[in-house]
């Protein structure tokens, strides 16, 4: 089920969305094709290790972190991708690997592939590896406001 946090946050925010379960998927692509969405449409959510914080690097689920873009584009050579066991108490309220791009609601700071951005609706892994949530892209930028970077580099077809 949805974290209250999350759903007490877009309902505050009058954020209309859309909740959808599916049989349990663990990768991006399992949950896009579960929910029958372009790969393109579904965000995934990656947690970095920048100056010494961690943030969030939400991008499309056929793409992958681009380390070099990202530490150009943040302007620091030690970037990393967090491991499980260093972020997983970040988000009580979610399952390991289905947190919700919504870093703002834990203090993080979060950064979107500038290719998500192309799309209207985003799709979104909603705590769990069984439900996801739909929002106009407009909207989620509204709400969180990501900084947008080129971050990732294409890994499959959309």
């Amino acid at each position: 089920m949805i974290s209250l946090r999350l759903r007490k946050f877009l309902d505050e925010n009058k954020v209309p969305y859309e909740t959808q379960m599916h049989r349990v998927a663990y990768t991006a692509q399992q949950v896009a094709a579960e929910e029958h969405v372009p790969g393109r449409m579904m965000a995934k959510t990656v947690i970095l290790h920048s100056k010494g914080a961690f943030a969030m690097a939400v991008l499309a689920a056929h793409r992958r972190v681009d380390l070099a873009a990202l530490r150009q584009a943040l302007k620091d050579a030690d970037v990393r991708l967090a491991t499980e066991a260093e972020f997983a108490s970040l988000f009580p309220d979610s399952e390991t690997g289905a947190m919700p791009p919504f870093g703002n609601l834990y203090g993080l700071a979060v950064y979107v592939d500038e290719m998500l951005a192309k799309d209207t609706e985003i799709v979104f892994n909603a705590g769990t590896h069984r439900e996801t949530i739909k929002v106009k892209f407009t909207d989620f930028l509204k709400v969180v406001r990501p900084q947008i970077l080129p971050l990732a580099a294409q890994t499959a077809a959309a």
